[in-house]
């Protein structure tokens, strides 16, 4: 099993930065990727950038090429989600994920088994 916890959510103005943060327990070992995903109120959940744990190898979503960065600290079983130019489109429950096993895809929520509990990003005008 591995527990996911994200932090680093707040209130951000218009064109701000954030970084959020997703810190991995448990057998981090068999972490394959790590991705970011975001929901809307009334909106799906959506994928919005990965990288693989091993390689760091990065993978977004068009919609925030050039503004998001993923990375991660493997010492540290912690991975990074830095937001900038913050839109008021942003604002979303963020959630990290956990890809135990190599699929190929990144960008599919049923591709990954583990889940934080979710960090709110709120975007002031």
């Amino acid at each position: 099993q591995v527990q996911l916890v994200e932090s680093g959510g707040g209130v951000v103005q218009v064109g701000g930065s954030l970084r959020l943060s997703c810190a991995a327990s448990g057998r981090t070992s068999s972490i394959w990727a790590m991705g970011w995903f975001r929901q809307a109120p009334g909106k799906e959940r959506e994928f919005v950038a990965a990288i693989r744990w091993s390689s760091s190898n990065t993978y977004y979503d068009d919609s925030v090429k050039g503004r998001f960065t993923i990375s991660r600290d493997s010492a540290k079983n912690t991975g990074y989600l830095e937001i900038n130019a913050l839109k008021p489109e942003d604002a979303a429950v963020y959630y990290c994920a956990a890809q135990r096993d190599y699929t190929g895809f990144y960008y599919r929520l049923n591709d990954y088994r583990y889940w934080g509990q979710g960090t709110q990003v709120t975007v002031s005008s």
